[in-house]
């Protein structure tokens, strides 16, 4: 459900050009995401095409402090963001900045202002924790949209339980994106679990990126997203994700 509605958006507790079919927005992998560390070691995110496609969440501006992280996907409006629903609240974004990149108190790519979001019925009616994912579109800047400056991350289907993740988030503590890759288990049929550590609040919305560079999930669900910082939930992004993923980015979204 397509929700606008203005006021400020709410502090999280933790976080294509077009292609016809539609289908090839859902399956089309990216390059191939890793690091050499062992599994389960966070570090600082360094400046890369993967990582300066996410970025921090701020109310108003880069003075507030950021609250979440988002990242660009693939659509036909090329205008597209992923993050929590959480982050979001009913849909509020009237106040609510995207700085991909940022670091250090900079914004290299620019400050985009959220414009509509995108956020399933039963995470509005209920905060169901398995629809804590959602969508929302930015403005163009300098007349370009956001995907034609930094590409945006495929979004993925029918990953397994134990699909390996890399997950790149700002702590809302730290000037710069933390990154960790591991394997993920099934805390149950529709919640993803993984184990990074130091993954605090800010973190909320983090892209779980699959080895092909594909979004298999975004940092929230169970419990907020998690309530100790080494272990990180997300929902599974089933058909009630891939359902607002369409409608979001299809034109005219």
């Amino acid at each position: 459900m397509l929700i606008r509605q203005a006021g400020r958006a709410r502090t999280a507790v933790r976080v294509l050009a077009a292609m016809t079919p539609l289908v090839a927005l859902l399956t089309t992998g990216g390059a191939a995401h890793g690091t050499h560390l062992p599994l389960g070691t966070t570090v600082r995110a360094a400046a890369t095409e993967d990582s300066d496609r996410v970025g921090a969440l701020f109310t108003g501006g880069l003075d507030g402090g950021h609250f979440c992280t988002a990242s660009v996907v693939r659509s036909a409006g090329r205008n597209l963001i992923a993050t929590a629903a959480h982050c979001l609240g009913g849909g509020e974004v009237a106040d609510t900045v995207f700085a991909p990149g940022y670091r250090e108190g900079e914004a290299p790519y620019g400050v985009w202002r959220l414009t509509a979001a995108y956020v399933a019925d039963s995470w509005t009616e209920d905060e169901d924790p398995d629809a804590d994912v959602a969508f929302a579109t930015v403005a163009p800047l300098d007349g370009r949209q956001v995907e034609d400056v930094l590409g945006g991350f495929p979004v993925a289907t029918e990953e397994p339980g134990d699909v390996a993740v890399t997950v790149i988030g700002y702590p809302r503590t730290d000037a710069a994106p933390l990154l960790c890759t591991n394997t993920t288990t099934l805390f149950d049929d529709t919640q993803r679990r993984v184990e990074c550590p130091d993954y605090s609040g800010g973190t909320s919305g983090s892209p779980w990126l699959t080895a092909r560079g594909a979004l298999a999930g975004v940092l929230g669900g169970y419990e907020g997203g998690g309530t100790v910082p080494d272990v990180s939930y997300s929902a599974v992004l089933g058909p009630t994700a891939h359902a607002l993923y369409r409608e979001a980015a299809m034109p005219g979204g």
